[in-house]
Order: C-alpha cells, then structure tokens, then sequence
C-alpha cells in the first residue's frame, strides 16, 4: 500500500490492527516521509529511525499474540521538545538543556505509548516556549510547509509543521497562551487545546513547575481531522497518578442543546475582514449541521484574563526568567522578557492572591455563559497567520502581535478547553475558527469542530511549498 503517510490516524490503526498493514510499514512510511521534507522545514529535531522500528516490531508482535494494541496501533506520531521522553533530550529549545536527558516519560508520552503510538521524532519549539513563532539557538529556524514566510506558529510550531506535511499523523503540543491552537491556525491543520486536569502532565528531569504554569499549561493533540483529535484525547488522557491536577472526567458529558454563540470581536478585539468572513462562515457551516448560533456583541471577560494569565506566567519570577534567558542569549526569548515587563512586574504577595481570586470569579462567568451555549465561537487571532517573526521587528510590532492573540492568551486563565478548527485559505495562508466550551466538555468542541470541517478544509498533508 501507498503513502500510509497520507492517511487519517483512524484509517492507518484500523489497518494495523486487521493486520491488513504491519505498524513496521506504518513506522517505515514515517520515516521516508520525514526524510523526504524534514530538511525543507526543520520541524522534527531529534529522531532515531532503529528506536522507531523497535516500537513498531513491539506493536505487531503485540498483535501477533493476540493482545489489543491500543487505539493509536501503530500511528506514528510527533512529541515536543519541551517535555521528557526516555532517552531523549528535554531541550525546550534551550542549549543551556540540551543534555539534559530524561530517565523516564512524561505521562502523556507513556499514554501514547500505551495506546500503541509509534514515537516518530522529537519537533521544534522557540526557546523557553514563550513565542508564536519557532526557532531557537540550538536547533534552528523551522518553516511552515504552506508558505516559508510565514510562522509555522509557536511554541508548537514544529508540531504544526510536522503534522501539516505528513510527518506523522498526530502532533504532541502543549498550550499556556495558544501553543496548539496558533500553530494549527497558522499551518492549516486543527489543533484541541484541552481542559486543565484532562490530560496529566510531569516533567521529572524538571524542577516543580511555579502556581501559573500548573493551572494554565496543558498537552493536547494536533491533527488533520478532527477525528483523529478525538482519538488522540482518548489515548493521551489515560490516568497518572504523577499529576496531582489530574481529573478522571468522562471524554462524553450529557447531552446539550446545540446552540452556539458567535462573537466576532471578543472585548473589542479588532479582528481584521478575512478573518470575521471566516468566523461567521463557520457559524453558517455550523446552521446547516441543524445549530442554533446566536451573534453575541461580547463574551465573558477576556481583557482581564490576558491581564492576569501574563502575570501568571511571565510575571511570577520574572527576574528569574529573565536572568536564564540572558545566559541562553536567545534574540526572541529576551524580546519576549523585555517587551513583557512593564506589563506583569511587579507580581507580589497582593498581585498573586488577587490573581487567583478573580480566576475563580472569571471561571464562573464563563460557566455561567456555557449553561446557555454549547460553545462559542471566535477568531483564533485578530488577524491571519503573521508573517515569520513579526515580533522582533519593532516595538510596535510585538504589541501587534500580543493584542492580535487575544482569544488564545484568554481562555488558559480559566482553564477552559478550545479547538481551532482550519477552515481554508486566503490565497495560500490558512484561515479558521476558535471553539471554546465548559471545562471537560472537549466533547462539545469537537462536536461543532466536526460540523465545521465538514463544510470544507484545506488540503493536508501537502508537500512544502518555499
């Protein structure tokens, strides 16, 4: 069989487990597509092709005797750099890590395992993790296959990249501000932020995380249908006792009407015309599928948690950060730092319990607004993907940038799960949609996703356009 790269994760595990494809065939059509493009993009930084084939060998011989191999049977599949599998470097984009070299898996990469995910390679992430945009001093720049001059996105912007091209057929990301959502947003693929607590989450070749980083950062999958999202949630969110955050949620809550909310300009976000023109599409996709959508002047507050999240992360042992950041030496990393400052320091005793106290006051407000609507849609970003490394062009610039993300920076404060759905092209950049729900109905996302995308998406995988 042919380009097993091409298929959906459904389709290609469906086949291993009939037996009617070996997971070595799946791994080996892996590998040659990550040769064939990786060179063009850099998406994937690390992989070992004997590893690879070991793990498909384990996953057939599984099968062979008899045993369930797992939803993700021999699906290759791609893992951030910023979160430890065995063997492997945890580099965050960091050369100050990059022999730091973790002794065992985080949860999410045992759960793939379990699954009977085949662990593909390791994919790019700007330093630290801060930005939307991905490259590093230690690995490189990595491009997206779309169009090289604009960001694949970050910090998952290898993941995207990966993903988009055919380089496996789930990404692992991780979000605290849009880290999945944006990449997906910006290479044409969807991506599914979910909620806190869904998905555990440990790095033990790292320091404990602080307060801001434990409420708001999670893993999540990203994918070329939004079935193969659903599957990869399935596999990911299996219990681990290493996260105390962990919630053993149902994937399925109870049914809901399917009324949906459309705000095209979320607390006055300004939110250029290709990009409202794709919103309210969605919303009329979403009609056809037999949805109620109500246009909405504006959501529950989105500006006050901005505000607070930044604080959170990047406020909260600021010097700190800033301080590592100067010994990295990293351009976008102290961009980053610097440019933020004015806005999240000082972040004091007062600042931090005033923080967490509006966090419960703000969740409740969105609760509240989800016992009305199954979801909510909204831009992904005021405007359509920016062009590589618009941040560091001038001061202007990164503020462009910070006040564009609005919808994506919002929703990590409350712990809220959102999908972005990919849903065409303005000429060749990918343009989509925003889907937030209540906490621990991804369900709900994936739900309206599914209606959305089948009003039409871009072509994926694709071969690297320059």
């Amino acid at each position: 069989m042919q380009d097993l790269w091409r298929l959906s994760a459904a389709d290609l595990a469906t086949l291993v487990k009939s037996k009617k494809v070996s997971a070595r065939e799946a791994a080996k059509a892996g590998l040659a597509r990550l040769d064939a493009v990786n060179p063009q993009l850099n998406a994937v930084i690390d992989h070992r092709p004997e590893d690879v084939l070991k793990q498909a060998d384990a996953v057939d011989t599984a099968i062979a005797r008899g045993e369930d191999p797992g939803v993700l049977a021999g699906v290759p599949v791609t893992i951030k750099a910023n979160v430890d599998q065995e063997g492997f470097a945890t580099t965050n984009g960091l050369k100050l890590q990059r022999d730091l070299i973790a002794r065992e898996d985080n949860p999410v990469v045992a759960n793939f395992r379990k699954a009977g995910a085949i662990l593909l390679g390791r994919t790019n992430c700007p330093a630290f993790s801060y930005r939307w945009f991905t490259t590093n001093l230690v690995h490189g720049d990595t491009k997206n296959p779309r169009d090289a001059s604009l960001t694949p996105g970050g910090s998952s912007g290898g993941a995207g990249s990966a993903v988009a091209a055919g380089i496996g057929h789930i990404a692992h990301g991780t979000d605290i501000a849009g880290s999945i959502r944006y990449p997906a947003y910006a290479c044409g693929v969807h991506g599914l932020r979910p909620t806190l607590g869904r998905i555990p989450a440990f790095n033990p070749a790292l320091p404990e995380r602080p307060i801001g980083p434990q409420i708001m950062a999670v893993s999540g999958p990203l994918a070329r249908t939004v079935n193969d999202l659903r599957i990869s949630l399935a596999a990911m969110s299996a219990r681990d006792a290493r996260d105390p955050w962990y919630v053993p949620a149902p994937l399925d809550g109870p049914a809901v009407p399917k009324r949906a909310a459309l705000c095209l300009n979320p607390d006055g976000l300004a939110t250029t015309p290709e990009v409202k023109a794709a919103v309210t599409d969605a919303g009329k996709r979403l009609e056809r599928a037999g949805w109620t959508v109500d246009v909405i002047e504006n959501t529950p507050p989105m500006r006050e948690a901005v505000a607070w999240q930044r604080k959170l992360w990047l406020g909260d042992g600021h010097e700190a950060q800033l301080e590592m950041a100067e010994r990295e030496g990293d351009p976008g990393a102290l961009a980053c730092l610097r440019g933020i400052r004015a806005k999240v320091t000082p972040m004091d005793q007062a600042n931090y319990a005033q923080a967490l106290t509006r966090r419960a006051t703000l969740t409740r407000d969105w609760m509240l607004f989800f016992e009305k609507y199954a979801v909510v849609l909204t831009p992904v970003s005021g405007e359509l993907p920016f062009a590589d490394h618009l941040d560091r062009k001038d001061a202007a610039s990164f503020e462009r940038v910070w006040e564009a993300q609005l919808p994506q920076i919002a929703i990590p404060f409350m712990g809220l799960p959102g999908l972005v759905v990919s849903t065409g092209l303005v000429g060749k950049t990918p343009v989509g949609v925003h889907i937030v729900s209540g906490r621990y109905r991804e369900d709900l996302c994936l739900l309206a996703g599914e209606a959305i995308e089948a009003g039409g998406v871009p072509p994926s995988p694709i071969d690297p356009v320059g």
